[in-house]
């Protein structure tokens, strides 16, 4: 049976005598002694708590007040109406006419329960605790439980506050994600590749479905352009964080003579808007040309002209989609892409105008990055808005990206 450590005292009293013991332990009984003594330390610090049972209570109970104000911003009791009404909506005959607009509804109905049973879990487990507290009395490793139990609370709270700050208009719907490649040719497009990896894996990590609707692979590396939509609650919300443009210093793999390379690529996060949202397309305006898909064949793919580009005549604005295998498909795919872009055209001007008004507008350009990617001469990630940066550049690449995202809308709501 492994040794072990009953009582806080015990560990104590342990302690002090193989301190003494093993102050010149190669004198008395070698190097058992001191790795005994080693384990005897370890094992008082893990037993040990670093607060006192009050302490832990007062701690408890201070996380169980700002969980309770927390879960009142949620405003459960509009939630729970709404759930309702979703639930009513979802039981008519006819609710799967419209494939569309009811996986809208049943998506916002899941997040929905999904948000409430969340503070309603954390609510219940502080609860627990805190009584769990208040009868441990000394009990030395229970306390030490209780302390790390609660820590791992306040963690699960902090994350969960973060839900709190997306209360933009269209935070809660899917995304729309489009990486452009800036000047620098096949350096510049292998950053695309590398951008559009870190926001798979991001998605991958919060377990988002992701669909491809165009891509334009560069010839040597990489991508000239790529779109694609991630569905899953709050992805707009979370990902318009990085709506802008993203540097790269790093030595160029495509430059034989190992020189120091900036690249440059544009990335536009939209929210997913339905056919009964705020933008109204004339079909007048459009104009749509079908032709040949590239890429990896399939049925149809490559063979027929299943791709769609759509030219929307007012704006100017031309939108295609390559990847479905029917052009029906195609086109729902494109107007998506079209409706997100008018959107936020839309809101772009209406802040310019705002923003002139005032004298501080100050335009999108290559200059104005909003994050720095820093592989030499050191390892460093920066976002110039907030100000947050970390050395852990293979992590964000990787699609580590939830501390820029929390310290983005943290940084907006201030």
């Amino acid at each position: 049976m492994p040794f072990q450590l009953q009582s806080h005292n015990f560990g104590h009293n342990c302690l002090k005598t193989f301190r003494l013991i093993a102050y010149k332990p190669q004198n008395l009984f070698g190097n058992s002694v001191s790795k005994f003594c080693d384990f005897v330390m370890k094992a008082h610090s893990a037993t040990a708590p670093c607060m006192t049972p009050k302490e832990l209570t007062t701690e408890l109970e201070a996380l169980q007040k700002a969980v309770r104000e927390n879960r009142a911003l949620v405003r459960p009791d509009e939630k729970e109406r709404e759930i309702a009404e979703l639930e009513r909506e979802m039981q008519k005959p006819d609710f799967w006419k419209h494939n569309e607009q009811a996986q809208s509804v049943s998506q916002r109905h899941a997040h929905l329960r999904a948000e409430l049973s969340l503070w309603e879990t954390l609510e219940k487990e502080v609860g627990d605790l805190l009584a769990l507290a208040i009868e441990a009395g000394d009990d030395a490793a229970l306390a030490s439980d209780i302390e790390k139990q609660t820590a791992e609370l306040r963690a699960r709270f902090e994350r969960m506050s973060v839900t709190l700050l997306l209360n933009g208009p269209h935070d809660e719907r899917n995304a729309i994600i489009a990486i452009h490649a800036g000047a620098g040719g096949t350096e510049a497009q292998d950053w695309v590749g590398m951008l559009y990896r870190m926001l798979m894996r991001y998605a991958e990590r919060r377990g988002w479905k992701t669909t491809v609707v165009d891509e334009h692979e560069g010839a040597e590396a990489g991508y000239k352009s790529v779109v694609f939509e991630v569905q899953g609650a709050s992805a707009y919300g979370y990902l318009k964080s990085e709506n802008g443009v993203h540097r790269l210093v790093r030595i160029s793999p495509f430059d034989a003579e190992k020189m120091r390379h900036t690249s440059f690529a544009m990335v536009e996060v939209l929210p997913e808007l339905d056919d009964a949202a705020e933008v109204k397309i004339d079909e007048k305006d459009l104009q749509v040309d079908t032709f040949r898909s590239g890429g990896k064949g399939g049925q149809n793919v490559n063979k027929v002209e299943t791709a769609v580009r759509i030219t929307h005549a007012p704006s100017g604005i031309v939108v295609s989609c390559q990847t479905q295998r029917s052009q029906l498909q195609n086109r729902e795919s494109a107007m998506k892409v079209l409706r997100a872009k008018l959107y936020a055209a839309e809101q772009e001007k209406k802040a310019k105008e705002k923003a002139d008004v005032r004298g501080e507008f100050q335009s999108a350009e290559w200059g104005s990055q909003i994050r720095s990617y820093v592989l030499h001469p050191y390892q460093m990630v920066k976002d110039h808005r907030t100000e947050h940066e970390t050395q852990d550049t293979a992590g964000v690449l990787d699609g580590d990206l939830d501390a820029f995202t929390e310290a983005y809308l943290r940084w907006r709501r201030g």
